[in-house]
């Protein structure tokens, strides 16, 4: 039951979206459309909605009735152009007063009294002189006084459809010819039985062997999961035959039967990038993989790496479709933007660049509030919370302001506009830091895309690969917090020499 401030609210916002019902529902999260019509056709019947929410059965009148059965019987019997045009009744209600005033429009079953009937002894004695006949079936039929179809439908119900109708050996067929062309047909459908055979033992091993689906083309495999499949079926299949129908040539077989054959010299690379993949959030390509083997003394090329990478399935996670945003207006003046998409920075604590985002996972919505140093990508202070209000950001801004700790430093510290930097208390942390604002123009987030980057490389190495199902919000906060730390202190970032940002700084001893 929906109280009468929820239901005059969904009318209201009904009316302001143009009566889209849909985008009211999605908005409000309630009710069904039926629903939202029904409250919407009470309001415009009063230009206010009842106290209570109980409907009340509506009665028409003999004419009304009388009138909707006309108007759906001279428009093609369309029930939804009866109540389009008249706006009642609902369709339950339709079919039952067609029903009452036209009984003659009921769907009636028509039936047909069967045939005379026949005894079986009459029909296995027709059956039996028709597959022994030496004359024509029409002269049989004529004298058991029934039709030749019905002698023929006599014998396709007691004997198989399969059987001939007679048994006389035709003049131009002798028994040796029969035979022999029994043999050849005989022969063709082992031949297809085995061949069929064949290609459901090739998709069997495609998927043991290769995890490929049934539903692949074995054609289109690569020579080496070629040479796998036939090496796997040489036993039961001849190899003629195993090359014909995966279209591998014999010198392409051996060769790669060869190559297989030989001591694998990248067996302990294979495993040391496999445990750099996954001790990494599986976020790795092939180029940190690589610059990680080097510092580790393992010295191969990027085309090996990627070669090893694809053939362990070491993948890593794409991003998915990005939610729509919208813009809510200006709310006060907003200062210039000073760093006008310029997030170079010669030393540390010269631009620093903020903002918000939200995790939404079963257990709740979860938000995350960083401060990154234009430097070198290092994420100087964050906040998590459930909540995007004012302690949210002014927590993290107090962290940042900690860490500065040379009174000449003077940060430039860039955000979007808004109203979480316009508030009294992060206006007031500003100014007794002596810290610089900064904005993006309306609604222009690549001016502010080193933070919106930062929170895509996130979302795509830690959040959208993990299952967070049964995750509650602080175990999810822990493993957040986790991460900003392991990006922080271990994940190599290639524009720093393959370095992370806190080891970057102890090269340059910047760090105490």
């Amino acid at each position: 039951m929906y109280s009468y401030e929820d239901r005059i609210r969904a009318v209201r916002l009904y009316i302001k979206l143009g009566k889209r019902a849909a985008a009211t529902i999605r908005l409000l999260g309630y009710p069904t459309k039926p629903a939202l019509r029904n409250w919407y056709r009470d309001y415009e019947q009063g230009n206010d909605l009842p106290a209570s929410y109980v409907r009340t059965k509506q009665k028409y009148s003999a004419e009304q009735k009388a009138m909707a059965v006309e108007h759906y019987l001279n428009h093609g019997c369309c029930m939804a152009t009866t109540r389009k045009e008249l706006g009642y009744p609902e369709r339950r209600t339709l079919t039952a007063w067609v029903g009452e005033l036209r009984p003659e429009m009921r769907k009636r079953v028509a039936g047909k009294a069967r045939g005379e009937m026949h005894p079986p002894e009459l029909k296995q004695a027709a059956v039996i002189e028709l597959c022994t006949r030496q004359e024509s079936a029409r002269a049989i039929a004529q004298k058991l006084g029934v039709t030749r179809p019905t002698l023929y439908n006599w014998k396709d119900q007691l004997l198989d459809r399969g059987v001939p109708a007679s048994m006389r050996r035709q003049k131009d067929s002798p028994p040796a010819l029969e035979r022999a062309e029994l043999e050849r047909q005989l022969e063709t459908l082992q031949h297809e039985i085995w061949k069929l055979q064949l290609e459901h033992d090739i998709l069997k091993k495609a998927n043991e062997l290769i995890k490929k689906g049934l539903g692949i083309n074995p054609k289109r495999l690569t020579n080496r999961e070629k040479t796998l499949l036939v090496d796997a079926l040489r036993v039961t299949y001849p190899l003629v035959e195993l090359f014909a129908e995966l279209g591998l040539a014999r010198s392409s077989y051996f060769y790669h039967r060869t190559r297989l054959q030989v001591a694998d010299k990248y067996a302990g690379v294979r495993h040391l990038i496999t445990d750099i993949f996954e001790q990494n959030h599986r976020c790795y390509g092939y180029r940190r993989i690589h610059a990680s083997l080097g510092k580790q003394q393992h010295f191969i090329s990027e085309k090996i790496v990627r070669r090893l990478m694809k053939q362990e399935r070491l993948v890593v996670a794409t991003t998915k479709r990005r939610r729509y945003g919208s813009y809510l207006g200006e709310i006060s003046p907003a200062p210039e933007n000073l760093v006008n998409r310029d997030f170079q920075a010669t030393a540390p604590n010269e631009k620093w660049l903020t903002d918000i985002t939200e995790f939404q996972i079963p257990a709740g919505k979860v938000y995350l509030s960083p401060m990154i140093d234009c430097f070198d990508g290092l994420v100087i202070s964050w906040s998590i919370g459930t909540r995007p209000d004012a302690e949210l950001v002014n927590t993290m801004l107090d962290a940042a302001i900690e860490t500065v700790t040379n009174s000449n430093d003077r940060p430039v510290v860039h955000s979007d506009r808004g109203a979480h930097y316009r508030w009294p208390g992060w206006l007031s942390r500003m100014r007794d830091a002596k810290l610089i604002r900064s904005m993006s123009r309306k609604g222009c987030s690549p001016d502010n895309a080193a933070c919106e980057g930062f929170f895509g490389r996130l979302k795509t190495e830690w959040f959208y690969p993990g299952n967070w199902r049964t995750t509650s919000i602080e175990q999810f906060t822990q493993s957040a917090d986790a991460y900003i730390r392991w990006y922080n202190e271990k994940r190599i970032k290639l524009s720093l020499g393959s370095l992370s940002p806190i080891e970057y700084r102890e090269r340059l001893g910047l760090t105490t």
